[in-house]
């Protein structure tokens, strides 16, 4: 596994055949899906602020959105928090070779190991995607994991919202999208929220909080895409 981390060793998960065959020839598709879109994006002074500053910081960004912001944030070194299950480790590996480095784990599995190397990561610098939603729902309810992990590491959160004028929907929990060839994407930043709590106990108590911040980003990517 490329560059992943975690607090001790994991063992990935078994692919069948078909699912490697699968991981080998997606990452050329997507690349190429990408050549087709057309994207948007407003809100990106926030990154390009953090990013000029050093300052290390956390993407929040629902599951179902997760294809086209991992391809549009390709080769940029950004970490992604990936669950240690067999769909997880397809993603895992896809997004290895798209260019990111993960960190294995979820609330709901290794999710003591991840919040370590989440917050090892964070600590010495680096930037991390994660879908507080995942890896297995509710859609679009904020589990707390992101927010522990911000404030102990002391890191704003940016919220990312996702509209798109045509995709394929899976028939998951999250309704996982793929745009179309030529679709247009419009992807909105929110501004980086801190954590106000003083203990990761307080600190998951707001996350309807970010969960609205979400939502507001979303409804802000819908309406540049009007």
């Amino acid at each position: 596994m490329t560059d992943a981390v975690a607090a001790r060793p994991t063992v990935p998960a078994q692919l069948s055949r078909a699912q490697r065959a699968g991981v080998a020839i997606a990452p050329g598709l997507i690349r190429a899906l990408l050549a087709t879109w057309r994207v948007r994006a407003t809100g990106e002074e926030h990154v390009r602020a953090l990013r000029a500053a050093g300052r290390p910081f956390i993407f929040s960004l629902w599951h179902g959105q997760l294809l086209p912001l991992l391809a549009y944030h390709r080769d940029q070194g950004v970490r992604v928090l990936i669950s240690e299950h067999r769909d997880g480790e397809i993603i895992a590996r896809i997004a290895e070779s798209l260019g990111f480095r993960t960190v294995r784990g979820s609330t709901t599995r290794g999710g003591a190991r991840a919040l370590l190397a989440m917050c090892d990561a964070l600590g010495r610098g680096d930037e991390i995607a994660v879908t507080p939603d995942g890896p297995r729902g509710p859609a679009h309810v904020f589990a707390p994991g992101a927010l522990v992990a911000a404030q102990r590491a002391d890191v704003p959160i940016i919220p990312v919202g996702l509209a798109v004028s045509r995709a394929w929907r899976l028939h998951s929990w999250d309704r996982f999208m793929i745009p179309k060839p030529f679709a247009h994407l419009s992807i909105a930043y929110g501004e980086p929220m801190r954590v106000e709590a003083r203990s990761a106990r307080d600190a998951a108590a707001e996350a309807p909080r970010f969960a609205e911040a979400m939502q507001r980003t979303v409804a802000a990517a819908e309406a540049a895409a009007r």
